[in-house]
């Protein structure tokens, strides 16, 4: 079984918080979102200090453009690499 890892989602509304919740769990934001209204109405306001704690705390979840970045980075030619090609280049 893969590590699951709980980030924010970039389907966000705020903070990306009940999106990556329910990303985790593999249910629809929606349930989650209202849950977490809910829950804030009935806590007297203890729902919106864990959504700010939670917003703090989980990571961004790594965007793809970076993943890009870094495999674009890594198949540049560095000198060494133009040099060890020159030996067989025809002239």
């Amino acid at each position: 079984m893969a590590n699951k890892r709980l980030y924010k989602s970039q389907d966000r509304k705020l903070c990306g918080v009940c999106s990556g919740i329910a990303e985790y769990f593999n249910i629809d934001p929606t349930i989650v979102r209202l849950i977490w209204v809910v829950a804030t109405c009935v806590s007297v306001g203890a729902g919106l200090i864990a959504y700010i704690v939670c917003a703090l705390v989980m990571p961004d979840r790594p965007s793809s453009a970076s993943d890009w970045d870094n495999m674009k980075r890594a198949n540049d030619n560095s000198e060494q690499d133009r040099e060890f090609n020159s030996h067989f280049e025809k002239k």
